[in-house]
């Protein structure tokens, strides 16, 4: 959520930005509806002044004798325009706030024109994709024939776009989130959290996903409850400190949290839509920053890292990519996404995404910070996938897949796994 003295500042270049992402401000309408409010509380402000004056001039003539009817009616009316203007400011910070709450982040201007996939500017690339001597398979495949993933009962059970894990594939997948929540833990220095997965709509409005993406949410409502289904982390992580403030003296924080994530994945209809990369639930580790503005940058390449290494542990073959202005979610700034080598269809496919939101989040739940000199502002605030449990699932297949069907373990999660391959016939071994 924007300062809306900011957005009309000419300074900022707003309209040109936010035309980068291809959103259209409306700065006269804008700057109408904040002037009518501030007008609204300069009014607002003067009849309490106002009214408090008569209040003590009718004590006083009250105390001298004098008829105080005149004065008393002046009292009244000042009191019914002072209902009348506070209900007017209720109404028009409502009305701002409506506008406000549409308005997107405004994108960094060393990102790259363009709204898709193809005009994301190529960063950096580590490891080399596997080659093989045969066919590679696509992770459904291999799962099917390893007896690990299971789509037919998925769909039975819930219809299209669920999965099921069976034997060494859920104890890979267990394997993959207790190492990724230990590295986070252990060695970056992150707080795990165990956080609720359904959250109400302030919750959500702060970090972005309501009022916007309201058709694009699960929701339930029991008796007068309305609660949503979290689409990441990311949203009971950041709103943990809603309404708080922070010592900057304490920041950086770092967060973290393993949950279920549900998303429609509305208006994504045809695509991707065999195997596990894109589900309506699939599991996360999340990673979440607070930071003053000033650290923004330096917390930003620290997050990007800590998720590189992850794919790094793993040994996974990866490319790292700047989106284009168009093409970064509605609360970023700026978003990095690491793209890992799927040998099943031959190209990089996101796994991670990191993004600084800069105090756009931390605005709209409230999340402010305060220095020991009593300077106070909002927090900076970012996040990254550290990783996605299946997409990780997917890339370790398919990048660690073998001639005879059999699958390799990276030795990183070995420990966890306790095998180091899953065999042909489903079975593990050394």
């Amino acid at each position: 959520m924007h300062d809306p003295r900011l957005l009309l500042d000419p300074a900022t270049d707003a309209v040109r930005k936010l035309a980068r992402r291809g959103f259209a401000i409306d700065l006269p309408a804008l700057d109408k509806l904040f002037s009518q409010r501030t007008a609204v509380i300069g009014q607002t402000d003067e009849s309490r002044a106002e009214s408090n004056r008569v209040a003590k001039e009718v004590g006083a003539a009250a105390r001298r004798g004098e008829d105080v009817t005149a004065l008393k009616e002046n009292a009244r009316a000042l009191k019914t325009r002072i209902q009348d203007l506070e209900e007017q400011q209720r109404q028009l910070a409502a009305e701002l706030d409506e506008v406000l709450l549409g308005i997107p982040n405004l994108p960094s201007d060393d990102l790259p024109d363009g709204n898709s996939d193809a005009d994301a500017e190529h960063v950096s690339t580590w490891g080399e994709p596997p080659s093989f001597d045969f066919e590679p398979r696509d992770h459904v495949e291999l799962g099917e024939r390893l007896g690990i993933l299971d789509f037919a009962r998925a769909t039975k059970l819930a219809g299209p776009r669920f999965s099921v894990t069976r034997g060494a594939g859920a104890r890979l997948e267990r394997a993959i989130a207790t190492f990724l929540l230990d590295l986070h833990t252990e060695q970056h220095g992150y707080t795990e959290f165990s956080v609720p997965v359904i959250v109400n709509r302030p919750t959500m409005t702060g970090t972005g996903q309501l009022p916007k993406f309201e058709q694009d949410l699960f929701r339930t409502a029991v008796t007068d409850r309305e609660l949503f289904l979290i689409p990441t982390a990311e949203v009971p992580l950041t709103n943990l400190h809603a309404g708080e403030t922070l010592a900057a003296e304490d920041l950086p924080i770092a967060y973290t949290s393993n949950t279920p994530c549900f998303r429609s994945e509305a208006g994504s209809y045809g695509k991707d839509t065999r195997g596990l990369i894109r589900l309506h639930q699939f599991q996360k580790v999340e990673l979440v920053r607070f930071c003053t503005p000033e650290r923004a940058a330096e917390e930003f390449g620290v997050l990007l890292s800590h998720a590189e290494t992850c794919l790094r542990e793993l040994g996974l073959a990866y490319r790292v990519v700047k989106l284009a202005a168009g093409d970064i979610g509605f609360s970023a700034e700026r978003t990095y996404d690491l793209e890992v080598w799927l040998p099943g269809q031959q190209q990089y496919r996101e796994i991670s995404s990191v993004s600084d939101f800069g105090t756009f989040q931390a605005r709209r739940a409230g999340i402010r910070t305060k220095a020991k000199d009593g300077k106070r502002g909002f927090a900076n605030t970012l996040n990254g996938s550290g990783l996605p449990i299946g997409r990780t699932l997917v890339a370790i297949l398919e990048q660690n897949q073998q001639a005879d069907g059999s699958v390799v373990i990276p030795p990183a999660l070995v420990p966890y796994t306790r095998f180091e391959r899953i065999n042909p016939d489903g079975t593990v071994g050394e």
